[in-house]
């Protein structure tokens, strides 16, 4: 491993702020030249890739630093606070089963992409997708499929019950992460053009303007100066509401822990720290929706939690080694096939069911990135639909290791 130009996390953090503050100045501004680059190049997508070049360059490391830790552990959960709290859950009940039905495409997609990806690739190099024994490429491939459905738990899961290498994992990770980060800057790329892609397809997005519009006019209704005390506030109950998600997953995970084995539990990732502080931080977030705190949006709730969502985007960048496509190239080229699979999938349920660009975004990351990137693709079409993307994220944990081990099975049956 090559120590990187810059090993102190103070200075990283420093960069990647810098490189947020440049991205949305630009993107705010009024000069022809970025209003004409800002309509090709969403700003999100951006605040996603040029960490990624720092990382790529060695100028810095996304795996030895520790800011990624920090970012989803504590930043993501106040930002999910902050922005579900002036959350209009009945308009979000009304977006209807299109959601749900994207999500499940995309597990579809997941589950028969592997198998066919393992077949399309055996016709020309079947010693590709070959191999014997714990080295053989399908067993590597069940922690991907646990991965892209579920999450970190699932994949684990996967590695344990199909018992690929540690050399074979290492490599399998990396194709996770790499296959799964750029299908995630195509889906910002077409955030930004999403009626473009709508009228296409022939899609309603009423329900999602709706939503929009029923959030704008809140705001709006509410909005005043903020004072210092109102930010801290929102602060205070942002982070208030992190710190006891964490404290309450402490004592969740190891009863949770203490259960019978044979409950199998660990397969709906219900003892992963993580699943809870998310789920309890979107929880409280909802809860406060019904309350006062709902109109701290008019002083910048949800502005703040995207500011906080930002910079977990850019500590996500952070991870992306462009160039460890090359080193591993053909297979690569095997996921390629298999995300393209679940994206054909995707593409026709939603052209037959009418779906807007949005389910099929957030339904796509539901099952790829997690709790962790599925917010990020929601809130890029709006930040009150924050909590779909986690909402649909959390049903991947429970269907992860179950569509995982099904995807494994015919993965094993059609290897060569």
């Amino acid at each position: 491993m090559h120590e990187p130009l810059i090993t102190n996390d103070a200075v990283v953090l420093g960069l990647l702020m810098v490189i947020l503050a440049f991205v949305f100045k630009t993107a705010s501004s009024e000069k022809p030249f970025w209003q004409k680059f800002y309509t090709y190049v969403p700003s999100l997508l951006l605040c996603y890739f040029l960490p990624s070049i720092l990382n790529s360059t060695g100028i810095i490391s996304g795996e030895q630093s520790g800011l990624y830790k920090i970012a989803s552990r504590y930043l993501l959960p106040a930002s999910l606070v902050l922005l579900t709290l002036s959350i209009d859950l009945k308009a979000i009940m009304r977006l209807g089963p299109k959601a749900v039905i994207m999500f499940l495409a995309g597990t579809v997609g997941v589950v028969i992409g592997g198998p066919l990806a393992i077949m399309i690739v055996s016709v020309f190099n079947p010693d590709l997708v070959g191999g014997e024994g714990t080295d053989a490429v399908w067993r590597g491939m069940t922690t991907v499929a646990g991965s892209w459905i579920g999450g970190g738990a699932n994949q684990a899961a996967m590695l344990e019950v199909f018992g690929a290498s540690a050399a074979l994992f290492s490599i399998m990770v990396t194709v996770d992460v790499i296959v799964a980060n750029v299908w995630t800057a195509a889906i910002l790329y077409g955030a930004g053009r999403a009626d473009k892609i709508d009228a296409a397809f022939k899609a309603d997005s009423s329900a999602i303007e709706d939503v929009k519009r029923r959030i704008e006019n809140f705001r709006l209704s509410v909005m005043k100066m903020p004072k210092l005390a109102d930010t801290m506030l929102i602060f205070g109950i942002g982070f208030g509401l992190t710190g006891l998600s964490h404290f309450l997953s402490d004592y969740i995970v190891p009863y949770i822990k203490s259960l019978p084995p044979e409950w199998e539990l660990d397969r709906l990732s219900l003892d992963s720290p993580f699943f809870w502080i998310v789920v309890l931080a979107t929880t409280f977030g909802l809860i406060l929706s019904f309350t006062k705190a709902r109109n701290l949006e008019g002083v910048g709730a949800s502005r703040l939690g995207s500011l906080l969502l930002y910079v977990l985007v850019a500590t996500i960048g952070m991870q992306m080694d462009l160039k460890s496509i090359y080193y591993n190239i053909e297979l690569f080229m095997v996921g390629g096939i298999w995300i393209l699979i679940h994206v054909g999938i995707l593409l026709l349920t939603a052209k037959l069911i009418k779906a807007p660009f949005f389910f099929t975004a957030v339904g796509s990351m539901a099952n790829i990135g997690g709790a962790a990137s599925a917010p990020i693709v929601a809130s890029a079409f709006h930040p009150s639909l924050a909590p779909v993307g986690v909402l649909l994220a959390v049903l991947g944990y429970a269907l992860g290791t179950y569509g995982a081990w099904l995807c494994g099975i015919m993965m094993q049956a059609v290897a060569p």
